[in-house]
């Protein structure tokens, strides 16, 4: 074998192209600014994994709104509730066991929220009513450059950051429908994602627009107190029975069954056995989560169950609609079912069979001062008009993004939207979202799923701060091959079907962008590790290597430098300190 013989030459060209080593331990974490968009589900956890993981940094969050909550701030119609089990719509650092009911009201979520994120105290890092309006990224600077409005005062100010994390959510910027005359409407005109607090629908003729969550929410909270209530419904939509008879009487698992309920709300009883007995609780909490992550099987439908599934509901919702062939057409989809996403929608068929109901189906050709004109001739009059019409899930910023490709908001305008494992994009360095293109956004509780992007986030912080990186940003080679195999997938599932959905950008036929490709731990599982390879980066030196430092290690000052002795098997895993 030959000597190592070392390269002079090269040694000599090193020193001389003007590098050095950096004189301090190696993993020494260099302050890091991050600005985070939105104090909603994303924003508060995202607060409190940077305290628990990152040392030297700098963190604001900036909410548009007037307190913490997102969507639970903002969603605030009668008979709003979740769509998941309490128990599992809660981060999983943070257990609640005195949810009233199974499925939780708006109110009481907001509250949970506003209660962490005062008993973690959070609020110090939140600028409330300061909307950002303009972001981009200064490659010299190696920084973002935000223009935030102060919506008090009306000033704009200006911030920048290393990382900037969009936490605003998909199902937060809501838009009146595109109906004509709309606002020319003299009665009360409302949308379900900013409810009038001062509307009072008693004794009225309301008419209700649209049969997603919201409208079935709505629907039959509004009922028993109008005059008359007109559904306008355009398309059908597979409507679950309540959670509490899914997830608990009918259940295999004998824990659930034997959970003592009042209708949909526990029993003080019930909540006193969580409170008392944290073993049984958290057993309680996983059977669960079980039960959630269970459905993506019914949605491959790899052994019929989606068929079964569609016929099950077929006979409950005919069932619920007392077997009126009208509304078995209106409501009842011949598409199968999960295509569209399905609702729980306690009492909502039953109130469409009473007798200050109308359900139409006609197409709405536009709005008078008085009334709705169908396409028919005949105007329907009504005192207010509730739009349960949704939000735009195009994944388009709200406001410019500008990276080295150009603003976001035109790219993903003409492009399909495409993130890498669904929270990075490629041409837009230190930028990380939430609940971004093909997400889990149909797959369960949001709530674990902000835990884990969180935790993904941090790791790239580390790293950045550790290895002096300057900027990262996913291969766009990377993101395409991603965004490739998410839609060859998910062709198998039966989202994919002839259903018009907000998963397909409310298009029938278009690809799928809003979920992802997988299960809901297929997700957790892909989530676990940072894969640096993917990514494309600019360090602060020619040399990568400069961050090895003086030769020493922060780990030698430790409380426990000899850690590699005390558990072999985990040296290397991310249970060993980083700092």
């Amino acid at each position: 074998m030959g000597s190592y013989e070392p390269n002079e030459t090269l040694y000599k060209g090193t020193v001389e192209g003007g590098f050095s080593t950096l004189e301090q331990p190696m993993g020494t974490p260099r302050h890091v600014k991050i600005i985070t968009i939105g104090a909603g589900v994303s924003g508060l956890n995202m607060i409190r994994r940077l305290r628990k993981s990152l040392v030297n940094y700098e963190h604001t969050v900036y909410e548009k709104n007037a307190d913490v909550a997102g969507t639970w701030f903002e969603n605030t119609y009668p008979g709003c509730q979740c769509d998941h089990p309490s128990h599992n719509y809660q981060f999983s650092w943070r257990p609640n066991p005195a949810w009233s009911q199974f499925s939780a009201t708006s109110a009481e979520i907001k509250a949970y929220l506003c209660d962490l994120c005062d008993a973690e105290a959070m609020r110090p890092e939140i600028k409330l009513m300061h909307k950002v309006q303009h972001a981009e990224w200064n490659e010299a600077d190696g920084e973002w450059k935000l223009e935030i409005q102060n919506l008090q005062t009306g000033e704009v100010g200006l911030d920048h950051c290393h990382f900037l994390l969009n936490a605003t959510g998909v199902l937060n910027n809501w838009k009146w429908p595109d109906i004509p005359g709309l606002h020319e409407f003299t009665g009360v005109l409302v949308h379900s994602a900013a409810w009038l607090k001062d509307f009072d629908h008693h004794g009225k003729r309301v008419a209700v627009i649209g049969n997603g969550s919201s409208g079935v929410q709505i629907v039959p909270a509004l009922q028993p107190d109008v005059d008359h209530l007109v559904h306008f419904v355009r398309s059908p939509t597979w409507i679950l029975p309540p959670q509490e008879e899914r997830v608990l009487k009918k259940s295999s698992v004998e824990l659930l069954r034997g959970t003592i309920m009042d209708g949909n709300k526990f029993t003080p009883q019930q909540i006193q056995r969580f409170r008392d007995d944290p073993v049984y609780y958290k057993s309680f909490i996983k059977a669960t989560e079980e039960q959630v992550n269970a459905l993506f099987k019914v949605l491959v439908d790899n052994e019929g169950s989606a068929r079964i599934l569609t016929e099950t509901l077929t006979e409950n919702m005919s069932a619920a609609l007392k077997h009126d062939q009208t509304l078995m057409k209106a409501i009842i989809p011949t598409f199968t079912a999960g295509c569209r996403r399905l609702t729980p929608g306690p009492g909502y068929l039953e109130s469409l069979t009473e007798p200050n109901v109308r359900v139409v189906t006609d197409k709405i050709v536009r709005v008078h001062p008085e009334g709705i004109e169908l396409v028919g001739g005949e105007v329907i009059k009504v005192d207010a008009i509730v739009c349960a019409t949704g939000f735009d899930v195009s994944f388009r910023p709200r406001f410019p993004i500008i990276g080295r490709r150009g603003n976001l908001q035109d790219i993903w305008a003409k492009e399909l939207p495409v993130a890498y494992m669904s929270c990075a994009v490629a041409h837009m360095p230190n930028y990380f979202l939430f609940m971004g293109p093909n997400s889990p956004a149909g797959h369960g509780s949001i709530m674990t799923i902000a835990e884990q992007v969180a935790r993904y986030v941090t790791i790239v912080l580390k790293k950045w701060q550790t290895e002096h990186i300057i900027s990262l940003a996913p291969k766009a080679e990377i993101v395409h091959e991603f965004a490739q195999y998410s839609h060859v997938l998910l062709r198998r599932t039966v989202w994919a079907g002839a259903c018009r959905s907000w998963y397909k950008n409310g298009t029938v036929d278009g690809p799928i962008t809003a979920l992802h490709a997988g299960s809901r731990i297929h997700w957790f599982h892909m989530m676990e590790n940072f894969k640096g390879e993917d990514y494309d980066y600019v360090y602060d030196s020619s040399n990568r290597f400069r961050y090895l430092g003086n030769g020493f290690s922060v780990r030698e000052t430790g409380s426990n430098p000899t850690w590699y002795l005390d558990n072999p098997d985990l040296v290397g895993e991310e249970k060993a300190p980083y700092y």
